[in-house]
């Protein structure tokens, strides 16, 4: 009895795995194909897509991005990276052009998981939130504004302002935090540890490493 209920059990948590795989797989399709850019709703229509409704079968976030990075890698390759590419050399003018805010290159743009839908996502940070209203407007940038729900650490979160714009045939997307939240990252909303951010330095120091890379490549 004991052995048939360890076995059963056994069987139980391997068709669980099985499907939280097949959701992680199909939500990764569907952010890739889809344009769908949140991981809960890609989550939730994988699960809708393939009958599966059990909680314990829903993956983490964290699952969700390895099979979206792989998939873009067996899928998409060149042209998904021609994306990353294009998008890093424009966020390279944006954190330029966005210095005196001390701004950050964050999000599926740095991670390295960015597509043809997706935005260049800043963070900059201003004690003064309006500053970056005045800024866009000085040099005729129209924005549209937001508010977005930011976890500082463990303990702090709040809402925050958005602006959004088109430069260079492409969506920008900034988020300005407090100046003190320089110090350290945010939460990323995939597994809720620091989220990597990029400073300028950074940034150019990543691009010039790929350069490098497919250098290379081409040479051997």
């Amino acid at each position: 009895m004991r052995h048939a209920r360890h076995h059963a059990h056994l069987h139980a948590v391997t068709r669980v795995r099985e499907r939280r795989q097949r959701l992680a797989h199909e939500a990764a399709r569907l952010m890739a194909e889809g344009g769908i850019r949140d991981y809960h709703q890609a989550k939730l229509k994988a699960a809708q897509r393939l009958g599966i409704h059990d909680d314990a079968s829903l993956p983490r976030n964290r699952e969700i991005d390895e099979a979206l990075r792989e998939y873009q890698r067996l899928f998409q390759g060149g042209a998904q990276a021609a994306e990353v590419r294009r998008r890093r050399e424009a966020a390279l003018r944006a954190l330029e052009f966005f210095a005196v805010f001390e701004p950050r290159l964050v999000g599926p743009v740095l991670e390295g998981t960015a597509d043809a839908h997706s935005p260049v996502q800043l963070q900059l940070y201003a004690d003064d939130p309006e500053a970056v209203a005045r800024h866009l407007a000085q040099h005729g940038i129209p924005a549209e504004s937001r508010f977005r729900r930011v976890r500082l650490d463990r303990e702090r979160g709040g809402d925050f302002p958005v602006w959004l714009f088109t430069a260079e045939d492409l969506a920008f997307d900034l988020t300005v935090l407090p100046r003190a939240a320089l110090r350290q990252a945010p939460l990323s909303g995939i597994d809720e540890r620091p989220m990597r951010r990029a400073s300028l330095a950074q940034l150019r120091q990543l691009l010039t490493d790929e350069e490098i890379a497919d250098y290379e490549l081409r040479s051997d």
